[in-house]
């Protein structure tokens, strides 16, 4: 077993819980989400934020720009493959309507913590459409002094004139697409971008004065070894990003068609992907990098660990996030938000979309409004998923309830995690402990009531 600080790992653990799991970016999970939430239900929502005496939560805003100049197999994001870039403008037009039908039903309240770009590929439209999309949302929206706004690169699509760009727009946050740098498992996903490409793009994020870099990993890739990784994982800590994602590929070919143009055949068996994925880890932590959770690390100084250590670490859509909870806005084909206790997601087609905006309508797809007991669980849950400890006495005066008898059957179920070392339970709270941190999905799916009813998502392994 290797013992480092705040965590600690041990292979046959991993074995006994590497089953399948939802990652809790929500819950109730996305699978749950059903088309009797319909465009009404959101705006509902949108106008609760204009009661008078309510006290709003800050905006965090999220942009789907789905459009790619090439196919990378392992994807399975809402993307179209176009050399077309004249289908942005049209995008554009349709992003704005969106934004004022949506931005008509807030109110004046319309404080914004957080703004993400995601794709697709976001560096796919101009500078020239990059600052119009900006100038966009700063007409609708009032970014805080200390908003956070992040965009993802495809390193293939920027030069150092986009990063400085980019920075001058207000961004201060990036996130590369790495996923290996080998040269024969570029090829067989089709992403061939050296490391040279990367090297130049991170270093000019760091000249434009970028605040924290992201890169992100997929371990499990077609033609991956544990020896070609360890090099990739040496080029990555050369580049030194204050955070690291390392994913696990699913490869789910019947629900992502781009997957069937991968050999199968040339995938890492389990075994090998679960011996990638240690060595990983060891190189990060030695690296000097914290486990953050799940499948995220980053520096010590870096924000996302400081939110850890004191306790005030999220979880959303978005993944790990240092902002208090926001009602999450999104925009786009696909894009998903949180406004009060609902969630919504819009149409994933660019035909529906623009059918739906020409029609003055928002393009609602399906969503879910939660419960007294959904808000209830989702606490507990998203605590879990940070780590952090589930305080019995703050949630019973937060919800009226007591939880060892609100919970007595959830709790009985967690014994086996208590014997195995990896949470503590007494009267007053659970507490999850190093060597549990990286099972916390397994964890919360104990409270979770819907997994219980049939679904058709299929969840990726825990580890």
């Amino acid at each position: 077993m290797n013992t480092l600080p705040d965590i600690e790992f041990s292979e046959e653990l991993i074995r006994r819980y590497d089953t399948l799991g939802p990652r809790y970016t929500s819950y109730p999970t996305a699978d749950r989400f059903n088309p009797e939430f319909t465009e009404q239900t959101y705006m509902d929502y949108l106008a609760q934020r204009t009661a008078p005496g309510i006290k709003n939560p800050p905006l965090s805003i999220y942009v789907h720009l789905p459009f790619c100049e090439s196919l990378c197999y392992f994807c399975a994001c809402n993307k179209i493959i176009t050399q077309d870039h004249g289908r942005t403008t049209e995008y554009l037009r349709y992003l704005a309507k969106e934004m004022a039908l949506v931005a008509a039903r807030i109110g004046p309240d319309r404080r914004a913590a957080q703004l993400h770009f995601g794709g697709g590929t976001p560096t796919f439209l101009s500078p020239a459409e990059l600052r119009e999309l900006m100038a966009m949302l700063r007409s609708h929206f009032d970014f805080l002094p200390d908003a956070e706004l992040g965009i993802e690169i495809d390193p293939r699509t920027v030069s150092d004139d986009t990063m400085a760009m980019l920075a001058e727009l207000g961004f201060n946050r990036t996130s590369f697409g790495v996923q290996d740098f080998d040269p024969a498992v570029q090829q067989s996903v089709n992403r061939i971008q050296p490391f040279e490409m990367v090297e130049k793009a991170i270093t000019a994020s760091r000249k434009a004065g970028f605040e924290s870099i992201n890169a992100d990993l997929i371990y499990g890739l077609p033609k991956q070894s544990l020896e070609s990784f360890n090099r990739t994982l040496d080029r990555v800590i050369e580049l030194a990003p204050e955070r690291i994602a390392l994913y696990n590929y699913a490869h789910l070919p019947s629900r992502f068609k781009a997957q069937r143009l991968i050999v199968a055949s040339d995938l890492p068996s389990a075994e090998a992907r679960l011996q990638i994925f240690l060595m990983s880890v060891r190189r990060l932590l030695d690296a000097g990098y914290i486990y953050i959770g799940l499948d995220h690390f980053s520096k010590p100084d870096d924000e996302l660990n400081k939110a850890r250590l004191d306790k005030t670490l999220h979880r959303n859509f978005q993944g790990y996030t240092t902002r208090a909870d926001c009602d999450l806005i999104g925009f786009g084909v696909s894009a998903i938000g949180k406004v009060g206790h609902s969630y919504s997601q819009s149409v994933r087609t660019l035909k529906a979309y623009y059918e739906h905006l020409d029609a003055d309508q928002l393009p609602i797809e399906k969503g879910f409004v939660l419960t007294d007991d959904d808000v209830l669980r989702r606490q507990v849950i998203m605590t879990l998923m940070c780590s952090g400890p589930v305080d019995f006495a703050a949630i019973n005066k937060a919800y009226g309830i007591d939880f060892n008898t609100y919970f007595a059957h959830e709790l009985t179920q967690l014994q086996h995690f208590v014997e195995a070392e990896l949470i503590k339970v007494d009267a007053h709270s659970i507490q999850v402990t190093p060597k549990g941190r990286m099972f916390v999905r397994a964890v919360g799916m104990v409270f979770d009531k819907y997994l219980a009813q049939q679904t058709t998502a299929k969840y990726s392994k825990l580890i």
